[in-house]
């Protein structure tokens, strides 16, 4: 037995040595780091499944809102009364339950307003004039005992008056509070003056209860701007007093239609219900008029419930222009499409076409990825420049043409990352941000054949900025990067990382059946981003450790280069050797397009396997005549930063 194997090992060593004296180009290229075993630091548990998938005991809390809100306009006031049910579902007693304030952020001393650069931040708050924050007029029991409680900064820590039981334990808050919406709030909620009254885009607008989960247990970050939200799911009712003139829309079930619209709007949503084509349900003309809204009342009070949700907005104005389109949706149901802007956005290619966006972008991705789960699918023209919640978003009110698409179909894109797949986008912003850029990129490829699309992104030039070597990675909390690579490294780089995985190294259809499977596993629930690794994985059938540790974990560059290309002892028919270098620390598969003499061409995929335990490698094209030239990368989809060296020419 020894003596088999040490003449096994002699023949191996010479290949070894001879690879080292073919390797003379200068490499930081290390397959033990790139290869190396051990990527995910624990094993999978009866949480959370070394498959990637909600463990046999996975759990998490349930909480559910009743919410009753006046909107004073004159004062910009929102205040009232949130009733807060809690299930305990986790295997620990809770002495205390955190809250989220996020109105907080608006207050001159929060830690948002501290660390807002003197060059200014999209997440600035307008402290400087404005000084916001929550107001509490009691939190109690709802049996009326009064509850201690702390607040600091955007958190409050309410304290219970007996431990919270596991597995099921409930109890019910209600908390009295109001305040003042700011004007531009962090581009996530504010007020647009418009000529015919300001619209009202409300969000973060009452205190939510924080997530309690089995990785960090309370998570109780502040919130600070770039890190968005992480929150738990339930039932929302909620009843919003506004003036009479004022439309209220929101993304959710309108309890009480026949209150708040006049008999013709009735009969124009029931027409917009059954219509793939835009219906006007209150027209341009018709915003001025007094009968467009019902009459004789100060107040109107609207009623609305969204069920499975983790949080809800809305949206009030007198200037509304209102239109609507049915949605269909792929297990036969329908949805509603429902656009509110002002005459101000109409006309030019613009919002008139909202609705006919939203239907598309609603109906693509649900053919795709997961059905739409909600009964409308609202876009509201604001000065907020975009922004998601559960089923309406707020569009830039000056957007129009390609550009309005966009924002419309990103901003519901995040419908199902991470409204549907409810990972923590306080912390893991890619795995919101970046997977939703992903899906858009092939839904604007599918909308109205191809109208806004600009064809296939050249992955070469792109990658010069995406692996900028004083990038952070991508995993880094957006709290932790520079704001100005936020862009980059929340949305451009996770989606093109996506864009590698489809095209490239596993293929479309197993790629597209492993994300459809990842977002059916987490639907309502929590992932983490190992769950998405072994997610992928796991349906995949691919060891992709070497990618999630180049792309992900570190800011590895790309830099294959062809070295020489030579034939087999001198003679062109027995075939060239091609002598390819891995320069830099990524490794990837290799793509050849391969031209003859003859004119005749031929592309060879190569694995990223040779890079396992080479730095060069040397392939041998059966080719009977000689070579007119040798392109790495002809599509430019790799993220090649230097493809220059790309290429070889005879001479």
């Amino acid at each position: 037995m020894k003596l088999k194997l040490i003449a096994l090992a002699i023949p191996f060593l010479i290949v070894v040595e001879q690879l080292s004296a073919q390797d003379k180009v200068e490499s930081k290229y290390n397959y033990t780091e790139a290869f190396a075993p051990g990527f995910y630091t624990y094993n999978g548990n009866e949480y959370r499944s070394a498959s990637g998938k909600p463990g046999p005991k996975y759990w998490q809390n349930a909480v559910n809102y009743d919410i009753a809100v006046n909107l004073n306009d004159q004062t910009r006031e929102v205040s009232g009364s949130v009733l807060i049910d809690y299930t305990n579902n986790s295997p620990d007693g809770l002495d205390f339950i955190w809250f989220q304030l996020d109105q907080n952020l608006f207050e001159k001393d929060s830690r948002g307003n501290a660390i807002i650069p003197q060059a200014g931040s999209r997440y600035r708050s307008d402290a400087t004039t404005f000084d916001g924050g929550y107001k509490l007029k009691s939190v109690e029991t709802t049996t009326g005992q009064k509850l201690e409680y702390f607040i600091n900064d955007t958190r409050m820590q309410v304290y219970l008056p007996t431990e919270l039981k596991p597995k099921g334990g409930k109890v019910g808050i209600k908390i009295e509070y109001s305040y003042i919406v700011p004007q531009y709030g962090a581009d996530r909620t504010g007020i647009l003056a418009t000529k015919n009254g300001e619209i009202f885009s409300i969000a973060q607008w009452h205190p939510r209860v924080a997530v309690y989960d089995d990785i960090n247990g309370w998570n109780s970050l502040s919130y600070t701007g770039p890190g968005e939200f992480y929150l738990e799911y339930g039932i929302i009712n909620m009843s919003i007093t506004a003036p009479s003139n004022h439309i209220v829309v929101s993304g959710a079930e309108l309890l009480n239609p026949t209150e708040v619209y006049t008999a013709e709007q009735l009969k124009r949503w029931d027409k917009a219900k059954k219509s793939d084509e835009t219906v006007m349900i209150r027209s341009a003309e018709e915003v001025t008029q007094a009968s467009s809204r019902p009459a004789n009342k100060k107040t109107l009070t609207w009623k609305y419930k969204l069920e499975n949700t983790r949080d809800v907005a809305w949206a009030s104005s007198a200037s509304f222009i209102i239109d609507a389109a049915r949605i269909n949706l792929e297990d036969g149901k329908t949805a509603l499409a429902i656009s509110a802007y002002p005459v101000e956005s109409n006309g030019g290619n613009a919002w008139e076409r909202s609705t006919e966006y939203v239907k598309a972008s609603i109906e693509g991705y649900s053919k795709r990825w997961f059905n739409y789960p909600y009964p409308v699918a609202v876009n509201v023209a604001s000065n907020v420049g975009g922004m998601e919640y559960p089923a309406i978003v707020f569009c830039g009110y000056k957007a129009k043409g390609k550009s309005l698409w966009g924002v419309t179909d990103h901003e519901f894109g995040h419908i199902w990352f991470p409204m549907i797949v409810g990972s923590n986008e306080r912390v893991h912003a890619w795995m919101d941000e970046g997977f939703n850029t992903f899906i858009n990129d092939i839904s604007t490829k599918d909308f109205n054949n191809g109208e806004y699309y600009d064809g296939p992104s050249d992955f070469n030039k792109s990658a010069e900025i995406m692996t900028n070597p004083i990038f952070e990675p991508v995993v880094s909390t957006p709290l932790a990067m520079n704001e100005r690579r936020i862009g980059v490294l929340v949305y451009y780089k996770p989606a093109m990382g996506m864009h590698l995985l489809r095209n490239t190294i596993v293929g479309q259809e197993r790629f597209d059946r492993a994300l459809r499977t990842y977002i059916d596993y987490w639907a309502y629930k929590h992932p983490t981003p190992n769950d998405f690794f072994r997610t992928i994985e796991n349906v995949t059938g691919e060891n992709l450790d070497w990618f999630w540790r180049s792309w992900f974990y570190n800011n590895w560059r790309l830099d294959q280069a062809i070295r020489e290309v030579r034939y087999v002892d001198n003679d062109v028919k027995k075939g060239a050797v091609i002598v390819i270098d891995n320069l830099e620390k990524m490794p990837m598969p290799v793509l050849l397009e391969i031209t003859t003499v003859s004119g005749k061409k031929e592309r060879v995929t190569i694995p990223v396997e040779v890079w396992e335990r080479n730095s060069s490698w040397s392939y041998v094209y059966p080719s009977t005549e000689a070579l007119l030239s040798v392109q790495i990368d002809p599509d430019k989809e790799l993220p090649d930063h230097n493809p220059d060296n790309n290429r070889w020419k005879a001479n």
